[in-house]
């Protein structure tokens, strides 16, 4: 397992567009995913202990985001074939489970990921209304630890800001997560 650190948020950069399969048997795009007041897309994966550690907490707070005119959209760009828990069934299997209440999204081509810039599971982007990057930095200060009760949520408190102002934070502390699984030929 190799952690990596994402890069510092570049204020304004457009969101990318795409259109990507979800679990839910749907072709998804930038637009459907948007909602009034911004977009959350995050670059997660099944198998990565990162992940893991806070799929609760991204439920949590992707639900409470949505109450402000947040909406959040999953993507796994990982190559399966590298790990069979990233395959297109598990990711079905752990949507349901933890009932992600945001479309997961399969980019098999893995282009999605390199146009954003993704770097690692889990990777934020936050982007206001006019679909500006205004957040790229952690959920929260536990990396693999269980979150203490009275942990910052970093990315809440952030995209709440942003749902608020349009605006996020000046400081940012990166997301650190496992590498992205690239392929061979990527």
């Amino acid at each position: 397992m190799v952690a990596l650190q994402t890069p510092v948020c570049e204020f304004g950069l457009p969101a990318i567009d795409f259109e990507l399969p979800g679990v839910d048997g749907k072709s998804w795009t930038l637009a459907d995913c948007r909602g009034e007041k911004g977009l959350l897309v995050m670059f997660i994966c099944n198998h990565c202990p990162y992940v893991k550690a806070v799929r609760e907490r991204m439920v949590r707070d992707t639900s409470e985001l949505r109450e402000l005119g947040i909406n959040s959209v999953a993507i796994m760009s990982n190559d399966p074939t590298l790990y069979e828990a990233d395959s297109f069934e598990n990711m079905v299997r752990v949507a349901e489970r933890y009932q992600f209440p945001f479309p997961y999204l399969m980019d098999e081509s893995q282009e999605v990921a390199k146009q954003y810039g993704a770097v690692c599971t889990p990777d934020f982007f936050g982007y206001n209304a006019e679909l500006q990057l205004q957040y790229r930095g952690r959920l929260d200060a536990s990396g693999m630890a269980p979150a203490m009760e009275d942990a910052r949520r970093d990315l809440f408190e952030a995209m709440r800001q942003v749902a608020l102002t349009g605006k996020g934070p000046e400081d940012q502390i990166p997301s650190i997560g496992c590498s992205i699984k690239w392929r061979d030929s990527a």
